[in-house]
């Protein structure tokens, strides 16, 4: 099978599926990545001394260690502006979403859920566009296309807003997650290892814990399907088209 991961940012791949991705690529399936942003506009920019251009750059180079760290069948790095893709025509961004699909073929694309995860409007555009996209060419008849899964979190029963006041991470209820990966320890040390190609979040990336915030499984929306319980592989019930 051939998946297709779409974010907005260099790292959403590492803070998220990295470990499932390693183990889709183990099983043999292929695993591209689509970035809309380099993630110039980071605040990490500001310790750096450098430029929403010159940090781009710096991110984009991390990316490229990331995708040998992982070993990605394809990775390809768009210049949108980051944090500002609420700001672009979306058919914009759906034009160079679409493209991608068209070139790749894949059978199934994965994003962000509707709440983006941290709630970020970037997170929230992208999965707005990416619905959109596999929609439209589905019925248009791009019969490649089997699946569209969004990675997440599940809901742990924790209020929306800690006591500091400070947003959580968004969740998803129980009932709506379709696909649980559990992850071996060696797909665990490939999401370390790609982390750790983000030279220039080291300290965001200890701050946050995401190691022990994703644990040892990953969860997953599947759109327009229910599994009960959840299926343990993206690719599974699934086959091509002939």
């Amino acid at each position: 099978m051939r998946l297709l991961y779409i974010f907005p940012h260099p790292d959403d791949e590492s803070f998220g599926p990295a470990a499932a991705v390693h183990s889709q690529l183990r099983d043999g399936h292929e695993a591209y990545l689509l970035t809309l942003t380099k993630g110039g506009a980071t605040q990490e920019r500001h310790k750096l001394g450098l430029t929403v251009d010159e940090m781009g750059e710096v991110r984009y180079r991390e990316m490229l260690e990331v995708e040998k760290a992982l070993g990605l069948t394809g990775m390809t790095v768009l210049d949108f502006p980051d944090g500002g893709l609420k700001e672009i025509d979306p058919r914009e961004l759906e034009h160079a979403v679409r493209r991608h699909i068209e070139e790749i073929k894949p059978n199934i694309v994965v994003s962000y859920p509707v709440h983006g995860v941290t709630g970020f409007h970037d997170h929230v555009v992208i999965h707005a566009v990416v619905k959109r996209v596999y929609l439209e060419m589905t019925d248009a008849g791009a019969d490649f296309l089997r699946r569209l899964a969004f990675v997440t979190l599940p809901d742990s029963g924790e209020p929306t807003w800690g006591p500091d006041g400070t947003a959580r991470l968004k969740r998803t209820e129980g009932a709506l997650i379709d696909c649980v990966i559990p992850h071996r320890g060696e797909d665990i040390e490939a999401m370390k290892k790609a982390l750790r190609c983000y030279a220039t979040y080291r300290e965001t990336i200890e701050k946050s814990q995401v190691i022990e915030t994703i644990g040892d499984r990953l969860y997953f929306e599947i759109f327009g399907e229910d599994f009960t319980p959840p299926l343990t592989d993206l690719t599974e019930e699934l086959q091509i088209r002939a």
